[in-house]
């Protein structure tokens, strides 16, 4: 872990003292910085958990969850915060919640408050989530609860356009372990039932809105407009991965 490659890689350049305030900053330039991104896994290249610096760092790639907040989670234990990483189920709608350790995200520790934090699911949270059952979080990307799911989870909600939370995904509080996380990551690279194999996708935040590259089509959304494109061939796919998310496979 070289702080200073990875801070450069986001273009990071304030204080790193683990303050609330420090984790919000570097949390929006991650997200603003490293696509979400499964391109490996329809190049036919296996995702090594143990080798995430080279790829997001020194390569400039993105990745999903597991490397993404793999590698953040690294990121905010050198920097100095209190930081684990937790198992979560993604909400499937009718299908109800996926398995454990169908996605990873942090729990950061500042004083006595904790905070949700995660860079790797998609269109989810600008800033950290505090940790505070029934209360509602504004954020540039929406607005967020936290409640009770049961005895072992916590439910993050978010605020649908008719004014009702809709779950995203359940988590504990128990510490994990990469280790852990490794055959879900292996599922979701190999199983004809995971989304992530089903289409290619790359997608980064912009200021006001979103850049996808989804399959062979390539949509570039702001407020109150969304434009599609459709790609007609391999080598224009490989121009919009450079010119839109600065990624040479």
């Amino acid at each position: 872990m070289d702080i200073q490659q990875y801070l450069q890689r986001i273009n990071y350049t304030d204080p790193i003292d683990p303050t609330a305030e420090v984790l919000s900053t570097l949390q929006l330039m991650h997200l603003m910085h490293v696509p979400f991104e499964n391109l490996d896994i329809h190049n036919h290249t296996k995702i090594d958990l143990t080798n995430l610096f080279d790829k997001i760092v020194t390569r400039r790639r993105g990745g999903f969850c597991y490397e993404l907040n793999g590698l953040f989670y690294q990121l905010l234990k050198e920097i100095g915060f209190t930081v684990k990483m937790v198992s979560a189920r993604v909400y499937g709608g009718k299908k109800g919640y996926s398995p454990e350790f169908d996605h990873m995200a942090l729990i950061v520790k500042i004083q006595n408050d904790d905070y949700l934090v995660d860079v790797g699911f998609g269109e989810f949270a600008s800033y950290p989530i505090k940790i505070e059952l029934n209360k509602e979080t504004i954020d540039p990307r929406g607005i967020f609860n936290i409640e009770m799911f049961d005895e072992n989870y916590k439910v993050v909600n978010k605020k649908n356009a008719d004014g009702k939370f809709i779950p995203e995904y359940i988590f504990s509080g128990k510490e994990r372990q990469l280790h852990e996380f490794y055959d879900r990551c292996r599922y979701h690279q190999t199983s004809n039932e995971s989304h992530f194999t089903q289409n290619r996708i790359c997608s980064l935040p912009t200021q006001n809105g979103r850049i996808t590259l989804a399959g062979d089509t390539l949509k570039i959304t702001e407020p109150g407009a969304a434009k599609e494109r459709k790609l007609n061939n391999e080598q224009e796919i490989q121009e919009a991965l450079w010119n839109y998310f600065g990624i040479k496979l």
